[in-house]
């Protein structure tokens, strides 16, 4: 598969949301142990409120658009510096990229090379820092090789969500230097960040999205 249409990644959207309101539970627990303990509720909100409204509209005249969209709901909904940051996941992404009907891999590891550079400058985070940014970093290096190789895109998926995850596995010895998990020190180890889980996430659901559809 080379390409998606904005139906399609409409489709995918809506797919991810569904499965990331599932992880509420999940996130709350692991948020408990680190953080204020809202971090499934504020994602389940956010995205579930996205899902909503993405079920209910009819017609995008880009990916761009859809994206934006995307965005300016997590935003609204989401709340917080949860909120802020994955609202800027796509609308950041748009940066510097074509207005396009349909999405591609190259489109696609320049959008999350666009995100991630974005989060970087709106959090100040670096890589190490036990943030969603030691999850997304990997998984753009793999979106990117796999550009580079000309892969098909469900592979290319499935190795970013793998590229993802050990990231966000990696938080578990890192200590944290933003938000309130920076204040458990030590006791913050072994323990991985939320915001890394739920980028982890969305690679993994999108990667499942991918295999339910036909080649």
């Amino acid at each position: 598969m080379k390409s998606l249409s904005i139906n399609q990644v409409v489709e995918m959207i809506i797919y991810i949301c569904s499965k990331l309101v599932e992880e509420e539970k999940y996130l709350t627990e692991i948020d408990k142990k680190i953080g204020d303990g809202d971090h499934g509720i504020t994602v389940k909100r956010g995205f579930g409120s996205l899902k909503r409204v993405l079920e209910k509209k009819q017609h995008f005249n880009s990916v761009n658009e859809l994206f934006k969209l995307c965005g300016i709901e997590i935003l609204k909904n989401m709340g917080g510096a949860s909120g802020v940051l994955f609202g800027t996941l796509f609308i950041g992404g748009l940066k510097y990229v074509e207005e396009v009907n349909y999405i591609t891999l190259g489109f696609l590891s320049r959008f999350f090379r666009n995100s991630l550079q974005s989060i970087i400058n709106r959090g100040r985070a670096s890589r190490g820092d036990k943030t969603m940014i030691d999850a997304l970093f990997p998984a753009v290096q793999a979106l990117e090789k796999s550009s580079k190789k000309h892969e098909d895109i469900r592979i290319a998926i499935k190795n970013a969500a793998l590229e993802a995850k050990k990231g966000m596995e990696s938080t578990k010895n890192m200590k944290a230097k933003f938000g309130r998990a920076k204040h458990y020190g030590e006791r913050a180890l072994g323990i991985p960040d939320p915001g890394a889980i739920t980028v982890y996430l969305i690679f993994k659901h999108m990667s499942e999205w991918f295999s339910l559809i036909p080649e």
